[in-house]
């Protein structure tokens, strides 16, 4: 199982990820230890989770949403 997450980060910026163990991962944005990104952007904040079945489908879709301007983002999360 694969989870695909959405952070809104705290400059308004919203940061698409993949892993197959989201609290884990998580934790590790939250004290910096994540993406470079979050990490000068702290504190970030869940606003969407997806659970996929394969790491392959998760690249798919990661891919989808990550070609998405903010706008479409914004609406798919609300």
């Amino acid at each position: 199982m694969w989870y695909l997450y959405i952070l809104r980060l705290s400059d308004g910026s919203l940061y698409t990820g993949i892993t197959i163990d989201i609290d884990r991962r998580l934790k590790q944005h939250r004290s910096g230890d994540g993406s470079k990104y979050v990490r000068s952007r702290l504190p970030c904040e869940l606003v969407y989770k997806e659970v996929l079945d394969s790491k392959s489908d998760a690249l798919k879709r990661e891919a989808e949403i990550k070609s998405w301007n903010k706008e479409k983002k914004e609406e798919f999360i609300s």
